[in-house]
């Protein structure tokens, strides 16, 4: 299974980006975009230059302070002097520590705000995007945007950005007060400076390379073993453990290369540095002595040999936070991405408005519970909402070159219970999806009380609609937080009827602490029917005048199949009821029932209707076909 996640590994130049470095598409426009976020901090971004700018002139000039101290106060032995230097030299590099944290701290404030508004529009935005979006992209892809790529953000924002201004600044300085120190040591100390950079260029380039492929080979093998937790029962039923460990080894061998070499060089970057530093050093000190005999200049040798020891740490940390702010950058293109993605369009106008009836039968807005609905046209006319689904001649694809529906036309009157039966990928759920609004359709209408669709307000339209899915969905929480999920604003005494009502009650009173048990992990302490049915009791809190049940009792067994059938058949009593339904003991009652294959409509009809007709229906439920 492929695995979605962008995995973060070990550090690649020191303490480089971790995961491997990843190179942004568009770097001035993501800039820009996040120094949007970044300009509701000007006055404290100025204070940092400002801390910064203080740091690093305290750092150098703490170092060309020991020109003096040597040449005026130690050669020629005054002592008093020397004391009162001293202090002067630990004032400065306090001064300097003093702005240091000063910086980072509110660094990491801006940082830390910035990155929670970032994840805040995110998480918004996700809410506005349409299904379409979700089917094209896995969880495991969208949630790296919360997790690697906003984490590379905070990361760069918490250390990155400041730490490169200040080694720049820093490495400025430091040339400037060598070459004002001896030129001809600097021009020397510029020719080793050289070879650093082509050590950490060359070095630098093969551990980027071997890092993607260590990225690449821990997430073939993350996904493995998310595939193998997940499938452990398959695993044990067919004794497949030892293809299984034969997969996995397979894979971590190809990990451990890839690691093994990425490492190699990563962990070359510091040695190699490091000697050539000595070396730099060594050379330095063996012909600046030669200068100093000539010039007697002991305190100005000091002071540069102490600038040559700095000089290689500001080029090796930017290479590395330059790498780190590319990635963040990388990161935050991806999470903008999302941003810009196209929102869900709703050009409905038509609202769902809480009504009273009037003594003359005519409506009016109420602002309380009622228990009637109306629509509430643009020109303030209000239609009572009745559930009347119509569908006429609709044609439908997730894509213009795959059409799911073919001219499908049906309708459900107030209050009738239609059925759809038919193999997997009929398109019944399609059909119930398109109820939603999840989809646009290609051509046709879909109309609700006599009104377009398209004409309603996604929100009000989704508010008038229940759905039960198959796949059951509990929220970490409370059983009644999740059955109140439904209607947010529902009493105690409301969750606990719509439990009753969908034949949960009885089981919720039996957990630890009843309907204030606490559920976590999509409620896994639970069966699959119980989580079920507090799906069906959250649909019938919502109380909804069309209900959608999509193959709602596939994960209940038969005999709690039974157990709620009064239950069901009471939460769809008045109300228009769409069911999916696998099992056609469901769908008896049903006044009709619709056939589907291949995206058409192949016969209609209630039941005895169907069994007369002995066609598709009457083979599948006598059991001389089955459905795919």
């Amino acid at each position: 299974m492929a695995n979605n996640h962008t995995r973060r590994g070990p550090g690649g130049l020191g303490s480089g980006p971790r995961g491997g470095f990843r190179k942004p598409k568009d770097l001035r426009g993501t800039l820009g975009k996040l120094m949007g976020y970044l300009g509701r901090y000007k006055a404290l971004l100025v204070i940092v230059v400002v801390l910064l700018v203080i740091s690093s002139a305290c750092s150098v000039a703490g170092s060309y302070l020991i020109k003096p101290l040597i040449n005026n106060y130690i050669l020629p032995g005054d002592f008093v002097g020397l004391a009162k230097m001293l202090c002067v030299m630990a004032g400065v590099y306090v001064v300097g520590a003093v702005c240091s944290y000063g910086y980072a701290r509110i660094m990491v404030h801006v940082a830390q705000n910035t990155v929670a508004k970032l994840r805040a529009d995110l998480f918004n935005k996700m809410q506005k995007l349409p299904l379409k979006f979700f089917d094209t992209h896995t969880h495991g892809e969208l949630m790296s945007r919360y997790t690697n790529d906003i984490e590379t953000v905070s990361e760069a924002l918490n250390n990155s950005f400041a730490s490169l201004i200040s080694c720049s600044l820093t490495f400025v300085g430091t040339v400037v007060m060598m070459i004002v120190l001896s030129p001809i040591l600097t021009a020397i100390t510029a020719v080793m400076l050289g070879v650093m950079l082509l050590v950490v260029k060359t070095i630098g380039g093969r551990s980027r390379r071997y890092f993607a492929a260590q990225q690449k080979a821990i997430g073939a093998v993350n996904g493995y073993i998310e595939e193998m937790i997940e499938g452990q029962k398959v695993i044990k039923v067919f004794n497949h453990e030892a293809a299984a460990k034969a997969g996995f080894t397979g894979l971590n061998d190809t990990y451990r290369d890839a690691a093994t070499r990425a490492q190699a060089y990563a962990g070359a970057m510091m040695p190699a540095m490091g000697n050539l530093s000595h070396i730099n050093y060594a050379i330095t000190c063996c012909i600046g002595g030669l200068l100093a005999i000539r010039t007697g200049d002991l305190g100005g040798l000091s002071a540069f040999l102490q600038y040559t020891k700095q000089v290689s740490q500001p080029i090796t940390q930017i290479s590395q936070q330059v790498n780190t702010i590319l990635s963040a950058v990388a990161g935050a293109e991806r999470v903008f991405e999302i941003m810009e993605a196209e929102p869900e369009v709703d050009d409905g106008k038509v609202t769902l408005e809480r009504v009273k009836e009037n003594p003359d039968g005519t409506l009016t807005e109420a602002n309380y519970d009622t228990g009637a609905w109306a629509w509430k046209k643009p020109d303030g006319s209000l239609v009572p909402l009745r559930g009347d689904v119509r569908f006429d001649h609709v044609v439908f694809g997730y894509d213009d070159r795959k059409i799911i529906l073919h001219d499908i036309s049906l309708f459900a009157k107030p209050g009738q219970k239609i059925a759809f039966v038919g193999s997997t990928g009929a398109g019944k759920t399609t059909i119930t999806s398109l109820i939603n609004r999840f989809y646009e359709i290609q051509s046709g209408t879909i109309t609700y009380d006599g009104i377009d669709v398209r004409d309603i307000q996604k929100d009000s339209l989704r508010r008038s609609l229940g759905v039960v899915l198959q796949d059951t969905h509990l929220f970490t929480g409370t059983v009644a937080d999740n059955i109140r999920y439904g209607r947010l604003e529902a009493t105690d005494e409301e969750v606990e009827a719509a439990a009753r009502l969908a034949g949960a009650d009885s089981f919720i009173r039996h957990l630890p602490d009843g309907y204030q048990t606490a559920l976590s992990d999509e409620g896994g302490s639970l069966s699959q029917g119980e989580r079920q049915l507090l799906n069906i009791a959250r649909a019938a809190c919502a109380n909804p005048p069309v209900l959608i049940l999509d193959e709602a009792t596939s994960s209940i067994d038969t005999r709690t199949e039974k157990l709620i059938e009064k239950g069901m058949d009471r939460l769809m009593a008045g109300r228009t009821v769409f069911v999916i339904a696998h099992r056609l003991s469901t769908v008896r009652n049903s006044q009709a029932i619709m056939v589907l294959e291949q995206g058409n409509i192949i016969e209609r009809g209630d039941h005895e209707d169907l069994l007369a007709q002995h066609g598709r229906y009457y083979q599948l439920y006598t059991g001389q076909a089955e459905l795919a």
